[in-house]
């Protein structure tokens, strides 16, 4: 299978199953700032992994990520009936922490970088 097709299946499989998601999944478990942000399909089509982000605590992340596991084949059901697929695949959530570590990255660079701005005008001073 083309890589082209499977990008696109995945982008498609990411719209789908983000609007089940937060249109028709009710368990209240489920943390209302969920974003699927990827989803990679394996190349027979049989299994995906659905990667989330979720805004809240680290218990509210794990009942949410347990929440859309259970619930793993409801989704699969209702984003099937949008997605015409010889197959669909079995989902399989998984949290992202790659906003986090992101911004934790920021954070450690902005940091390093007013630490350098504090030297500088030490040594300026110094030299007066």
């Amino acid at each position: 299978m083309s890589k082209k097709r499977v990008d696109r299946l995945n982008s498609l499989l990411k719209e789908v199953i983000s609007d089940v998601i937060r249109k028709e999944v009710k368990n209240p478990h489920v943390n209302e700032f969920v974003t699927v942000t990827r989803v990679d399909i394996t190349a027979d089509l049989h299994y995906a992994k659905v990667y989330i982000s979720v805004i809240g605590s680290e218990t509210e992340k794990q009942e949410t990520l347990a929440a859309l596991n259970s619930a793993a084949g409801f989704i699969a059901i209702n984003s099937s009936k949008k997605i015409t697929l010889r197959y669909f695949p079995a989902l399989t959530f998984i949290l992202d922490n790659s906003l986090e570590k992101q911004i934790r990255i920021e954070e450690l660079l902005h940091k390093i970088s007013d630490e350098r701005k504090s030297r500088e005008q030490d040594s300026d001073t110094d030299s007066l």
